[in-house]
């Protein structure tokens, strides 16, 4: 069977067919060279995995748009280092908003009276309370339990990207929800102490 797939364009050609024994040959020939590129990237062992997982998942399930004519091997390394690059970004992303509410707490705080401030948390809550199930959850484990994104992953048996899309969703429903009372997102994060989180 090796010696079949080991012909680049009969490797596509039976990829592009649905072939799951072609599906079967690429993982085991190229998985852990993925992974070690991946590795000297993300200098994380979990997350390079996950960056490798996605990257032969997706190409499966994109494979009838696979070019006859490409290097699997260029094909899949160009893959995961676009991958990491954009978990990248959107590590960026995430930790750019979360570092903007954190630093207007002190003003906030100088600027709302207590009552108020208590209302505005309720309103909060109230808005998590009607997050869908698993980014409700995935949005407290982190904010309120402290639990990092890998912890998070581990957890629910997911992996960190899902976990990062979770809860950047729940921010942006909240954000959305409460719109001019972005103040109130501050106090959210005042109020459950998140730790930082260190992926």
């Amino acid at each position: 069977m090796e010696n079949i797939y080991s012909d680049q364009k009969k490797l596509i050609k039976h990829l592009k067919k649905g072939n799951t024994a072609a599906y079967s040959y690429l993982v085991d020939h190229y998985y852990i060279k993925l992974c070690d590129y991946a590795k000297n990237l993300a200098r994380d062992d979990y997350r390079s995995e996950d960056i490798v997982q996605n990257v032969i998942v997706r190409m499966w399930q994109q494979r009838e748009k696979l070019n006859q004519n490409i290097s699997i091997k260029g094909y899949l390394f160009k893959s995961v280092y676009n991958e990491f690059i954009d978990q990248y970004r959107k590590d960026i992303a995430i930790t750019a908003l979360e570092k903007k509410y954190i630093e207007g707490l002190d003003s906030v705080l100088e600027e709302e009276d207590f009552d108020k401030s208590e209302r505005l948390v309720a309103m909060v809550m109230k808005t998590i309370e009607h997050l869908p199930p698993k980014c409700k959850e995935t949005f407290l484990l982190n904010k309120k339990e402290g639990l990092t994104y890998i912890e998070i992953a581990e957890f629910q048996n997911v992996s960190v990207n899902t976990v990062e899309k979770q809860i950047g969703k729940a921010i942006r429903i909240v954000r959305e929800t409460l719109k001019d009372k972005i103040s109130t997102i501050l106090f959210l994060l005042l109020k459950l102490s998140p730790k930082k989180n260190h992926l």
